[in-house]
């Protein structure tokens, strides 16, 4: 007997894949044969994705909401397609794309326009992606040249840190004291410490300089 089953990808960890949730159940999918990763397209380790496919059989029905879903890139996209319908044997529908579904027109000419879409779609699916890194880089440059910095701020040290240093060297204070006084984190505070040893070191090796 076939199943159907749906798979539903989103790009990371916060991003909500209600939309494709509704759009599996609209369909009539089983809630235990929806599948679900969220993690980046970067590459594909799917675990969810690979046990569904390990699982899906001849004459299964697989959901997915748009192309991009199954790999991000053109080859990627390809090979998937392959595997499902070619060596798994089973039906796959796109739900956003009413040409891609293997039910429909499985004879000579049915497949070919099936296979002459998927290949224009997961040709421009890759593209787009690629337009909208391009685009990213772009924002980040612009953005840097405008002086916006990105990433954590850069924490500030107290203008004692050297004598919190000097005191925590010569075990006046513990270390735990020592970052108390300083207000930094433990990673920090040694990020500075070595920032300051080196300026400390510099500083004598100019003054021996002028001797």
């Amino acid at each position: 007997m076939s199943s159907i089953y749906g798979y539903v990808r989103v790009s990371s960890m916060d991003q909500n894949e209600g939309r494709q949730m509704s759009a599996m159940r609209e369909r009539g999918v089983p809630e235990a044969n929806i599948y679900v990763d969220k993690q980046s397209g970067k590459d594909f380790n799917r675990p969810q994705y690979m046990r569904m496919a390990k699982i899906m059989k001849k004459g299964d029905l697989l959901y997915i909401l748009s192309i991009d879903r199954l790999g991000r890139n053109y080859e990627e996209i390809q090979e998937q397609w392959r595997i499902l319908t070619k060596e798994i044997g089973a039906d796959i529908c796109v739900i956003d794309m009413e040409l891609l579904d293997t039910r429909n027109g499985k004879d000579l000419m049915g497949t070919f326009i099936a296979d002459l879409v998927l290949q224009i779609l997961s040709f421009a699916a890759e593209a787009e992606r690629t337009n909208i890194r391009k685009r990213q880089e772009q924002g980040i440059v612009a953005a840097k040249a405008r002086g916006v910095r990105f990433g954590r701020p850069e924490v500030e040290v107290p203008q004692e840190f050297p004598r919190i240093v000097v005191e925590w060297e010569n075990k006046n204070i513990s270390f735990d004291e020592a970052l108390e006084k300083s207000g930094l984190s433990q990673a920090t505070f040694y990020r500075r410490l070595r920032e300051y040893r080196g300026m400390r070191g510099r500083w004598r090796e100019d003054c021996e300089c002028l001797r």
